[in-house]
């Protein structure tokens, strides 16, 4: 939680959008010199494709080095991240925000992202849904922090001479270093072969070697890409608006950047609750039937959003949102042990990593959906308060296919499972 907490501050980064764009003008943007929305759009952006990605490549690493060396590694580039950007924004090149918040804070985002989550299902491996729902949980409420954190110290930094972004940066950076490190120096993994009294049966630890998949051939499987598929679709649906939220609920009801804030912290904390719930709730249910409740449910809701906002009914229009991205969260909570059910625990940190190559994808697609499409409305006369109508009614339609893609899963063959004394 106290690393998931710090680097789950990338769900509250649109608080930072708008003050990004008139960096230069201060009160307002400079037309040809201050970065346009679509531009800072990328950070976002970045930042969770590199999350994936260095999951992806790193994920046998931390499996090997343990979650402390993960963390520590996590804090260091994040919050040197953060660094890098506060200089980028100081001497106002978009590249250097790219690059330190972007790639080298996307770095720490996949390190600390998995670091916890083969380490839980450890401790907890007759709840699987549980343990996960736990170690995702905090990243998820980061924005409950980061938002309101991040308005106010530019609030206090605001000047004549400076929107406060960089002196924000540079605090938050220190901040989150102390935490992360502290989570890192705590953390402890079972000793090998250490299980709870009520798990110690033959029968569980047969189940477990049943389905015991080496990362390097779990990702050959039809039904690691189908679960690919999976997370990419959900996400896609959700980032998207979450990524946005704060300037989308200023647009759509003409609330100001501190209502647009609390918006953004509220859907945190339904992010953040929905992954420790619904993934608790995927252990009696089952990992397939829990997804479709996510997709079916959210496509239905995703519908309904414009309604909500057209006839002005601004609790409701909360309401729905808060409960999609709610669903959000829980699909990021459930996917690993969705993996522990099909690949089993043996590597499933590193095919974790992997599969979080999806959020990558996502992360390309659903903010820049939300950014482009609006912002080219926008441009061509349609009001504000409408502009985000029609990617909504895409997000539901992308789930649809995401429930599709759920069904389709089906057990492993059994010549991908290894061996009675394998390594790998």
């Amino acid at each position: 939680m106290a690393v998931h907490l710090c680097i789950g501050e990338v769900y509250g980064f649109s608080v930072f959008n708008e003050p990004l764009t008139r960096i230069l003008g201060i009160t307002a943007p400079t037309a040809g010199a201050d970065w346009t929305i679509p531009q800072v759009g990328w950070i976002y952006s970045i930042a969770l494709v590199m999350l994936g990605l260095s999951a992806a490549v790193l994920g046998k690493w931390v499996e090997r080095r343990g979650p402390r060396c993960a963390m520590l590694a996590s804090a260091a580039c994040f919050c040197g991240g953060l660094l890098v950007s506060a200089l980028g924004v100081a001497v106002h090149q978009l590249w250097l925000v790219y690059l330190g918040y972007g790639f080298i804070g996307g770095i720490g985002l996949g390190l600390g992202y998995i670091a916890p989550v083969s380490t839980l299902m450890k401790w907890f491996p007759d709840r699987p849904g549980l343990a996960t729902g736990l170690a995702i949980m905090g990243f998820g409420g980061g924005a409950l922090i980061g938002a309101p954190l991040g308005q106010e110290l530019m609030g206090v930094f605001r000047s004549p001479a400076t929107t406060g972004v960089a002196e924000t940066f540079i605090v938050m950076a220190m901040v989150y270093a102390c935490f992360m490190v502290f989570g890192a120096a705590t953390v402890r993994v079972p000793a090998k072969g250490w299980r709870p009294e009520h798990a110690q049966t033959k029968d569980h630890v047969a189940t477990e070697a049943r389905f015991a998949v080496g990362v390097d051939r779990a990702w050959t499987t039809p039904q690691f890409w189908l679960l690919w598929c999976v997370l990419a679709l959900n996400v896609t649906a959700g980032i998207g608006i979450l990524g946005q939220a704060s300037l989308m609920c200023q647009d759509m009801f003409g609330v100001n950047a501190t209502v647009g804030a609390g918006f953004a912290g509220l859907l945190s904390i339904f992010n953040m609750g929905g992954r420790f719930l619904w993934s608790s709730l995927s252990d009696k249910t089952g990992r397939k039937a829990i997804y479709c409740v996510y997709f079916l449910t959210g496509a239905a809701l995703y519908a309904v959003l414009p309604w909500t906002q057209r006839t002005g009914q601004h609790t409701l229009f909360v309401g729905v949102t808060a409960l999609i991205i709610s669903m959000y969260g829980g699909g990021f909570a459930t996917i690993p042990a969705y993996l522990r059910d099909v690949f089993g625990t043996h590597q499933v940190g590193a095919i974790h990593g992997r599969l979080i190559t999806a959020w990558s994808f996502a992360a390309l697609v659903g903010p820049q959906l939300v950014n482009y499409l609006s912002t080219a409305r926008k441009a061509a006369g349609v009001p504000k308060s409408e502009a985000y109508h029609p990617t909504l009614y895409l997000m539901a339609g992308v789930l649809v296919i995401g429930c599709i893609c759920n069904l389709l899963i089906r057990p492993v063959d059994v010549r991908h499972h290894l061996k009675e004394g394998a390594v790998v």
